[in-house]
């Protein structure tokens, strides 16, 4: 497995990584060292290697889209597979999987002429995806950094052996396992052939971790999370803790490394502050959920059941807000007109909902329906030789 190194592209892939070694592959984890700790409870060997990617909470650009195609990844692809071919030139895998933002993947199965797949823990591409893009794609790649970008991969593709356009080269049709079930999927009826869906595939460690329980006097409990990486808005967690105090709530938030506690002022007793949370054990506790609409966070929302009032702040996170909203499983607001009036009229709204509670209860029977962790197995190995 070759990963990305960034958390929400990691969890996603925990469970699939745990189960092929429990049936009892020889399973190896490419991961940046600072990740390993995350990989070594599958049992699989991280194979670990200095990482060019801001670290969780670090310093990502504002305009994620063009920086993550024009330097970033590429960037992180170059730099991972040198130490990643000296590993496994002369133990060569029968099978690549990686992640969609992982470059080196793909090119090292050339290099070594072994099928690869595609873990997907975000959107797949559809037919059309270019046309309908087409404005914002011509202006990337007519630009001075994007020209630069299509250079430099193409001398980074001859280097390994490849005479492939770039461009041509991401768009290319790959044998994929999605993880993110198709109700979040943008254009469903226009996904690819060769893409399986096996529906999440959230890790059973982390499903069993219980470090977070209610207070026993609790009332109902409200998840506030904006994610690992464009989460330094301590205004959206002033509100919430404003909204809700001397309510029958009790709030959960999970701040990040970037927001100091103590800029937020004294909490309400009804509120309780963390660098980061159980996810998993608080949704399954919560009555809503405040979140920026990722996608880790949006499958896990609706596994649990759990109404949403998403805050997007960049990158897909618009998009999967306004996939939850056409869900009707939630509400969505413009991270600048968030206040405390207006966040504790939209929880409430959502989480007294009784037609937004049946469609969440048909929706997460629909996601535990599509197979899993024992889905997403299968079909990583109906692609070994």
């Amino acid at each position: 497995m070759i990963g990305c190194t960034t958390p929400s592209h990691v969890y996603p892939s925990l469970g699939v990584i745990a189960e092929l070694v429990r049936r009892g592959h020889r399973v190896s984890y490419a991961i940046g060292d600072r990740l390993a700790a995350l990989v070594e409870p599958t049992g699989a060997r991280p194979v670990t290697h200095p990482s060019t990617l801001p670290a969780q909470d670090g310093d990502w650009p504002d305009n994620p889209a063009a920086e993550l195609a024009t330097r970033m990844l590429l960037n992180e692809g170059i730099a991972t597979l040198p130490p990643l071919a000296r590993h496994f030139d002369d133990d060569r895998p029968d099978l690549l999987i990686h992640d969609v933002a992982a470059q080196a993947g793909p090119v090292l199965a050339a290099r070594w002429d072994v099928p690869a797949v595609l873990l997907s823990p975000t959107w797949v591409p559809w037919d059309g995806f270019e046309q309908d893009n087409a404005e914002a794609l011509s202006a990337l790649r007519t630009s001075v950094p994007g020209k630069e970008y299509q250079a430099r991969f193409s001398a980074w593709l001859r280097d390994n052996g490849l005479d492939r356009d770039p461009w041509e080269w991401l768009g290319a049709d790959r044998p994929t396992v999605s993880l993110i079930p198709p109700v979040l999927q943008p254009h469903l009826n226009r996904v690819r052939p060769g893409v399986r869906f096996v529906g999440p595939c959230l890790d059973p460690a982390r499903l069993a971790e219980r470090t977070w329980t209610a207070p026993p006097d609790a009332g109902r409990v409200l998840l506030v999370s904006l994610g690992t990486v464009y989460n330094d808005r301590p205004d959206i967690y002033r509100a919430a803790a404003e909204a809700f105090a001397g309510t029958d709530w009790h709030v959960v938030m999970a701040l990040g490394r970037r927001v100091d506690t103590a800029a937020l002022g004294p909490l309400p007793a009804n509120v309780e502050a963390h660098r980061s949370v159980p996810q998993l054990a608080v949704l399954a506790a919560a009555s809503a959920f405040v979140t920026h609409a990722g996608m880790g966070s949006c499958v896990e929302a609706l596994w649990f059941g759990v109404p949403t009032v998403a805050i997007p702040l960049a990158a897909e996170q618009f998009g999967n807000a306004a996939i939850l909203a056409a869900l009707g499983v939630g509400q969505q607001l413009a991270a600048d007109r968030v206040d405390p009036q207006l966040l504790r009229t939209a929880v409430a709204s959502v989480a007294a909902d009784a037609e937004i509670a049946g469609r969440l209860t048909g929706l997460a029977s629909v996601l535990r329906a599509h197979g899993g962790i024992e889905a997403a197995a299968d079909a990583v190995e109906s692609f070994l030789p």
